[in-house]
């Protein structure tokens, strides 16, 4: 596997870019390497399998009920009041 070389600066100000990358990062300080950068994968295949088939599950709930999202999201905000008067 490939590795960029790249100073600490130029890391620094590219850290979105080296995140969003596959590829292995050596950073360097005055033309030393003083640390490695591997960016983990994201979510694999099955995490995302699972998120849609919660978010289905979760629909399928609140059309049952007859619930919407507006009011999930006010029971929710509701509910933040209480507990950070508690």
């Amino acid at each position: 596997m490939k590795t960029t070389k790249v100073g600490i600066r130029e890391f620094r100000s590219g850290l979105t870019e080296f995140i969003a990358s596959s590829t292995p990062v050596a950073v360097t300080r005055h033309g030393q390497t003083v640390g490695y950068f591997i960016p983990a994968r994201g979510h694999n295949e099955a995490e995302l399998a699972a998120l849609r088939q919660a978010s289905e599950t979760l629909d399928a709930l609140m059309a049952k009920h007859g619930v919407s999202e507006d009011e999930v999201v006010a029971e929710f905000k509701e509910e933040r009041k209480k507990a950070r008067a508690e």
